[in-house]
């Protein structure tokens, strides 16, 4: 068995409930106002993303463009912040940066998916100034970004695997040859792709046997969320945050 990668980010009793976006069922997905809410409800792990404006200031947002959620308009990489800061989130919420959010809610640990290229300097460079390196989890699709931040942070920094690494994981637990890189302390996950199962006990195995945890997104069903803690996975990432607290207090393991 691989020894663990015991990061701080992930001391914590039991299995990890994620907010998702802070609870994006609430139609105000990562604004102030509702990772406040997410907190208020007992959540210390919230779900985030990040892109960089024109003038390099990290915006906690999931898309490129401010056009689906905002009322604003462009991709954020095109935008001073100046502008960007204008944009509200259902004609209501302004967008926060992810800086605000450190600052705001220091009890809190985050999973954070820098979403490009341009973004991921001033993330580590934000995570060293605040010495936050304790309290983030970097996420991203792309291995190659992950491999460069874990270059350049070192070991202070935990990340979980992009999708490569996923995938080597899941060939390994079927009993295939495949590679599999290390420096990564989680697999997160859905719990499905394009209709192939991912997450199963011969994946938690796996994955375990490597020292990682699991981490699967986005579930919001009560059954779903059963089926999957009883699987052993260590985290759940949702939009319904009410739901999961409820599934994980029913199961005594909601602390």
């Amino acid at each position: 068995m691989t020894t663990p990668i015991r990061h701080p980010y992930l001391d914590h009793p039991g299995p990890l409930a994620f907010a998702h976006r802070g609870g994006a069922a609430d139609g105000l997905e990562n604004t102030l106002r509702q990772f406040r809410r997410a907190v208020g409800a007992g959540y210390r792990y919230l779900e985030t993303d990040v892109h960089a404006t024109r003038d390099g200031r990290l915006v906690a947002f999931h898309d490129a463009t401010l056009d689906r959620v905002t009322d604003g308009h462009g991709r954020i990489a095109d935008l001073p912040w100046e502008e960007v800061r204008h944009a509200r989130v259902a004609a209501a919420e302004p967008l926060p940066l992810l800086e605000e959010l450190l600052e705001t809610f220091p009890e809190t640990r985050w999973n954070v998916d820098v979403k490009a290229e341009p973004a991921l300097l001033p993330f580590l460079d934000l995570v060293e100034r605040t010495a936050s390196w304790d309290r983030i989890c970097l996420g991203s699709f792309s291995e190659a970004r992950l491999a460069r931040a874990r270059r350049l942070a070192g070991p202070r920094l935990a990340t979980s695997y992009g999708t490569r690494g996923v995938l080597g994981l899941r060939l390994r637990s079927w009993g295939l040859p495949a590679s599999v890189s290390a420096g990564a302390v989680a697999a997160q996950v859905p719990e499905s792709h394009a209709g192939v199962p991912v997450v199963d006990r011969r994946f938690v195995r796996a994955a375990h046997t490597r020292g990682l945890q699991v981490h699967v997104w986005t579930v919001n069903e009560p059954d779903r969320m059963h089926r999957l803690l009883d699987l052993g996975v260590d985290g759940i990432m949702t939009d319904h945050i009410d739901t999961l607290r409820k599934v994980m207090e029913e199961r005594g393991v909601w602390v």
